[in-house]
This record gives C-alpha cells, structure tokens and sequence, in this order.
C-alpha cells in the first residue's frame, strides 16, 4: 500500500547526478579504507576549512567570530550556537546569500514538493520544534553525498548474513519506510532523494499515521526485505509480528530518529530474526554516529565532531554523563554547524570499543516518549505511536510547545505553552479537531480529549520534557 503519492521530483541533470555519485562512492571509499586500516584522517583540517567558509560567506559567523584571531582556531575556542539563535538570523547563518527564510517557508508550505532540491541546489527539511523552537535546515549536494555514504558504509560490519542476503535477493531489495510523511521532514526528505538517485531499488513509504491494521496489511502485501522506521513504531510492529498478524521476513531492520535501548534491539533482532542497525543523527546532522554488537554508538568522526560537556562547556572523563553536547558537521557548507548545543545527553565510552572499531565510541540517555495503550469501547487495547500523536497536532495547529497525557485508559489531556484565552481557544479547536479524526480511525472513538489549563510539565525525575506521557495513577495489587 503506498501512501499519499505525491509528483516526483524533477531528475537532476545528467552532469549533477554523475558528480553527486562520485562524491558519494569517493567518500564511500575513503571511509572503508580509513576504517579497515584505523588510519582515520584528523578533523582539523576539514573543521578550519569550514571556519573559513562561515567567516567568509555567513554574516552571522562574521560577528560571532569577529574577535576571534585570523587563521586557524581551536575547536575549543569557538563560540557555541544553538538552534534559537540561527533560526533567529537565518537569513545572515546561510552562506548562499540567495537564501532567504520568507523564501524557504514558502517552499515548504507546498508538500508536494518533499525532496524538490530548493533554487534547484538544496535540500531543505523542518525539525519537529517540540524542544521549543522548530529548525530548518538546507543541506548542499556534498553533505547529502556523505550521508548516504555514511549509511552505506555501515553495511561494511557483516549486518547480512547468509540468510539475510537469501532474504534480501528473494524479495528483490524492497524497501520500506514507515514515517511521518506528510511535511518536509528529514526522514522522508532523503527516503525520496534515495529512491530517485537508485531507480533499481524498490522504495516505499508508508504513514506513521495510518490505523495499525492498515499499516500491517500493506506490509504483509508489499513484504519489505529493508524495513526503516522510529524504535517506538518498530516495537509496535514487533508487538503485531509476535501476534501472528504481522508476517514479514525482512533482512535487515534500520532503527532511527528516537533513543533505541539495547533491550529493545535485541528484541526487534529476536521478532524479525534479523540484524537492526541503529543509527544516531538528528535535523541538524543527519548521521551522528551508530551502533555496534557492543551497544555502543560509533561517531562518524571523519565527518563529524561530539562534544561531551559539563555545564560549563568542559569536555567530560570517559564513563561520566555529559550535561549537553556540542556537534559539529563537517560536510554542510550553506548551513554551517559548528559547535552546536543539541541538547542531548551523552556517555563517553572507553578508547578502544571491543567490537575493534577505531571510531569514538558513545551511549547517549534515552530520551523517549511513552507509547499509548488506549482502551476502545469493546475493551480491546489499541497501541499509539508517541510520534503519531505528536505530528497529528503539530501539523493541525502549527503549534511545537505542547503535551499530550494520558491520564486515564480512554482519556487524553492536552496541554499548550501558550497563555492567551485567544490563542489557546484557536490552538485548541484546530487540535482537538485533529486529534479527533486521529482517534476515530484507529477504532478509538470513546477516547475523550481534554485541554488541560496547565502549562506542558518535565519529568519529576528526569527533568526532561516530553510531548507524550503516560500520568495514570497506578493501583495498588490484590496481593498489596
């Protein structure tokens, strides 16, 4: 089942397409041979040519580095940035002085545009703002040439086995992506940029949206031998796969866009009988680093720099948990990212991993929203997505601080940072609305929707925000 077609974009001309494979598969090999023989280049060069890019061609870069000497700098000495203050200058961050942010969100108010390159040179995707502000991101044709080259050099760390390999032959290479496809998102940005530079392999998307048996009959059909999606929908497929409803046989799984712990990929390896790749990358650097048999997290340090700190921006000892971390991609010049609070807390690991990879090894904290387990009115549980709730709101109300809690099995409180009666009433309608049609669909019709007057609350014991939580009270057991 394909969902949502949308027109294709229009193919790159021959000349761009030749140059952007070989800058992929030269990267490719330069990360195979750098890898097997642990003679990994240092960033410094590649971190001072992008210095001297953003000094030149970023007005914003200019004025941060203005009292900075001349010539090559430190790392540590840069200034740090994070995403308020480049959405706030975003037409001064960009070096490509064409762009302009009116320009950008123009172009994305049009979905039928997902992974139309931009001025016909970019790529251009929206992170979910649920952190509080919402990014926008332009990747040039070299940084989108080493992701792929990035992913593809995972396949190097024997994910197929001979099974796999019989699986993935006799499904003839089918892929599929279950994903918010609806809006300029990374995820789907790239899934279609792929599927259009390697017309031989089979793509599909389908939506993170669609009712669960929906979703599992247009999988069972198309029988994917490649099946990408978040850790909190794989589980959930998982949860289908064990019951008998869900009969697929994929030869290799792709985890992203969410915390996967090892558990829980030992798990999906279990259900599927398969190898899951788990892949660390974020809006702003699509991949970060990924994981091995040891679960730990590899950084790709050829292309990119991790920074684990304190709360004064001082790197952490291996073993101790980061207050923040700080990346920088080396592959982006129209955007440069240098030195940037992600926000995301990490744990630096030992100097040689046991899996014998050279690269930095890295757990980063789970930071994951709960999955839902609502009850229908026949009694029956019906499992949500955190993200399909999330993506639900914000694409009705174009609202990124907000909460939505289950506070009972057929109840759902929502809660917006917004104060105002009038902007609240507004947010709202066009919420509930959604999330309304949302529920129907997924057989959920008695679950009442609330508007919770408090504002978004953290974890009480983490401290971390989440935009979906589970806050039943638990009761106590027959035998207490």
């Amino acid at each position: 089942m394909k969902t949502r077609s949308r027109p294709a974009p229009p193919p790159p001309p021959p000349a761009d397409a030749a140059l952007a494979w070989w800058d992929c598969y030269a990267s490719l090999a330069n990360l195979w041979w750098s890898r097997r023989t642990g003679s990994l280049p240092t960033d410094d060069a590649r971190l001072q040519q992008l210095v001297a890019t953003a000094r030149a061609q970023s007005p914003f870069y200019r004025k941060l580095y203005s009292r900075l000497p001349a010539g090559d700098v430190p790392l540590t000495q840069l200034p740090t940035v994070d995403k308020a203050a480049l959405m706030k200058h975003f037409d001064a961050w960009c070096t490509d002085r064409r762009v302009r942010l009116a320009g950008v969100n123009a172009f994305l108010s049009d979905r039928t545009r997902i992974a139309e390159p931009y001025l016909g040179a970019y790529h251009v995707w929206k992170s979910s703002g649920t952190s509080g502000t919402p990014g926008i991101f332009l990747q040039d044709s070299h940084a989108m040439a080493v992701y792929e080259a990035l992913v593809l050099a995972q396949w190097e760390n024997g994910l197929l086995d001979a099974r796999g390999a019989s699986r993935m032959w006799s499904a003839s290479g089918r892929a599929a992506l279950v994903v918010a496809d609806g809006d300029h998102f990374a995820s789907i940005t790239l899934w279609k940029h792929l599927g259009h530079a390697n017309p031989a392999i089979e793509h599909r998307s389908f939506s993170v949206l669609d009712p669960m048996p929906r979703l599992v009959a247009g999988l069972n059909v198309y029988q994917p031998a490649f099946l990408a999606s978040y850790p909190s929908v794989l589980r959930l497929l998982a949860h289908e796969q064990a019951a008998g409803r869900l009969a697929i046989a994929p030869a290799i799984i792709w985890s992203g866009g969410e915390f996967l712990g090892e558990r829980s990929r030992l798990a999906l390896e279990d259900t599927f009988g398969c190898r899951v790749m788990n892949e660390y990358g974020t809006s702003e650097c699509l991949s970060i680093a990924f994981g091995c048999r040891e679960g730990w997290l590899h950084v790709n340090s050829e292309w990119v720099i991790l920074e684990a700190v304190d709360a004064a921006g001082r790197p952490v000892p291996p073993g101790e948990l980061s207050h923040t971390t700080l990346v920088t991609n080396l592959a982006n010049r129209v955007q440069p990212i240098i030195r940037y609070d992600l926000g995301d807390r990490v744990v630096v690991g030992p100097a040689r991993c046991a899996c014998g990879s050279p690269l930095p090894a890295i757990r980063v904290e789970g930071r994951t929203d709960a999955t839902l387990e609502m009850r229908t009115a026949g009694r029956r549980i019906v499992r949500l997505a955190p993200l399909a709730l999330s993506t639900v709101v914000e694409e009705a109300a174009g609202e990124h601080r907000f909460q939505v809690a289950q506070v009972a099995p057929d109840r759902l409180h929502v809660r917006f940072e917004a104060q105002r009666d009038a902007s609240r009433a507004r947010i709202w309608s066009l919420a509930s609305t959604a999330l309304r049609q949302y529920l129907d669909g997924q057989s959920l019709a008695n679950v009442k929707i609330g508007l919770d007057r408090h504002r978004p609350r953290a974890d009480s014991c983490s401290g971390k925000f989440h935009a979906v939580t589970v806050e039943m009270p638990c009761r106590p057991s027959r035998r207490a």
